[in-house]
């Protein structure tokens, strides 16, 4: 093994690294010395961010295969790995404040975090089969502890628990449909398996019953409807400054996964897969906005918001391969990848408003505790507004192009349909969306106490929805950069 074979995987062994580094130092200094872990770990997603431009610059952006060809570092891995370090050091930055007052602010909290990262970002760039497990458990490993990181609260605790088990039965299911596929096709390697398959070689029968597993495992990973049934319990049960972790980062891990297994691996299979894509996005777009409406908990409703933003994500990825038109996928996916980061900004920045309305001994994720939040904090309240407005696709915020992205390639790819019930689905929505708003501004207060006045959580709060808002009016830059790490996929 000599430098050239590990230099692809510099952002991993950094962050690897530096884990197990503030694991050690953390025992030394003792409970109740935590800065050293916060300081620590946004320096870790720094040194991670300049090693993946380092990589970046190095290959130029095309695809770098290592470790016997079961890691890739092409584009698409690096601008997903960077949209997570951002992710997850705004979560970490929200956070602080709220663990703090929880006894919460402990140095293995940022040690599981790491991990977690750690996990998005070997699946990202995974390239074989095992590769792709391996990432996939490290990251739930983490996010188990996580959940369940509040020990004296119930509703943790059994969140932990649901999410344990399902967790486990969608690894199960994926590790199975995995097995059936090297059965079929004699190979671990994402780019043999698409060799073998376009040449005709697996058994037809077994592909099929392989690809219902992997989906399976997909959408569960991404929340999808019928896979669903953690993300509102989880949301509202785990710590809030876990459901911001859980709500941003690993959305992009779950589009890599999608992407890897089924474009990169089975897109001659992409007939039988589209088809299963289709029935899981109308059924999160229908499932997610329509009992989102019922809600009462701010946490809840934004796990079914997820839901249906989760469904678009799969609008995309169902509408890119047409007839073998390689554009047509490239915009497709493109924008499909568009969306995903832009979910991500979003549910920081949504999550954000959670933490800002907690204190010690209240949670402020009840949708009446938004009541006249413009008469406390009327700026505040403006980035609340832009927040909704993005999740709800009003322009000119960044949400209504990356709509309109994923409906034209619906459109393009002559799913008129499917485009109608995303639009449909998105008048709905934006029900639960404005009536957030209304509560901020046209409702009376439901208390004098003050707000958190965390002076890095409004600041990263407030440029977070002054981004939403850039992006909106400057939609082009991101939307290149999407484009172009799509292109370097062969699709």
């Amino acid at each position: 093994m000599d430098l050239g074979t590990v230099l692809p995987a510099l952002p991993e062994i950094v962050v690897l690294a530096m884990g197990c580094l503030i694991l050690v130092v953390d025992v030394f200094l003792g409970d109740g010395r935590h800065r050293f872990a916060q300081i620590a770990t946004q320096v870790t997603l720094l040194l991670a961010a300049l090693a993946t431009l380092f990589v970046l610059a190095g290959y130029g952006g095309g695809p770098v295969y290592t470790f016997n060809d079961m890691f890739v570092a092409d584009g698409m891995a690096h601008v997903l790995k960077l949209f997570a370090y951002i992710a997850i050091s705004v979560c970490l930055i929200c956070s602080r404040g709220y663990l703090a007052e929880r006894d919460l602010l402990r140095g293995e909290f940022f040690v599981l975090v790491l991990f977690s990262l750690l996990g998005i970002m070997v699946l990202i760039s995974a390239n074989s089969l095992l590769t792709l497990y391996i990432g996939l458990e490290l990251n739930a490993l983490a996010f188990y502890g996580l959940i369940a990181f509040n020990r004296d609260s119930p509703l943790a605790s059994e969140a932990a628990m649901k999410y344990f088990i399902l967790a486990a039965l969608a690894s199960g299911l994926l590790l199975y449909g995995m097995s059936m596929l090297y059965g079929a096709t004699g190979a671990i390697l994402i780019p043999e398996i698409s060799e073998s398959i376009g040449r005709g070689e697996a058994n037809k029968v077994l592909l099929v019953f392989a690809l219902v597993f992997l989906v399976a495992g997909i959408g569960f990973k991404f929340g999808a409807v019928p896979f669903h049934m953690w993300i509102p319990d989880v949301y509202d049960g785990a710590p809030t400054a876990v459901t911001i972790l859980i709500s941003s980062a690993p959305k992009l891990a779950a589009f890599a996964l999608a992407i890897r297994i089924l474009v990169n691996g089975m897109v001659p299979l992409a007939g039988d897969w589209q088809q299963m894509l289709v029935v899981l996005t109308v059924l999160s777009l229908v499932v997610g906005n329509v009992v989102g409406i019922a809600q009462t908990s701010f946490k809840r409703m934004l796990g079914y918001s997820a839901i249906s933003h989760m469904g678009f994500v799969l609008l995309g990825l169902s509408s890119g391969v047409v007839a073998g038109n390689l554009y047509s996928a490239v915009d497709a996916y493109g924008a499909a990848m568009f969306y995903a980061i832009v979910y991500v900004l979003m549910a920081t920045g949504s999550f954000a408003m959670v933490l800002l309305l907690s204190r010690a001994g209240f949670e402020g994720d009840k949708l009446d505790d938004l009541r006249g939040l413009n008469r406390r904090s009327p700026w505040l309240a403006f980035m609340g507004l832009i927040i909704m407005f993005t999740m709800a696709g009003v322009p000119p915020t960044v949400g209504f192009y990356a709509k309109l992205g994923v409906i034209k390639a619906a459109i393009s790819a002559g799913q008129v349909w499917l485009a109608v019930v995303a639009v449909m689905s998105a008048l709905i929505g934006a029900f639960y969306y404005l009536r957030v708003v209304k509560l901020m501004y046209f409702d009376e207060p439901v208390g004098a106490e003050p707000l958190r006045r965390d002076l890095d959580l409004r600041l990263v709060y407030s440029l977070n929805g002054l981004a939403l808002l850039a992006l909106g009016l400057l939609p082009g830059g991101l939307l290149d950069i999407c484009l172009q790490a799509v292109r370097s996929l062969t699709v």
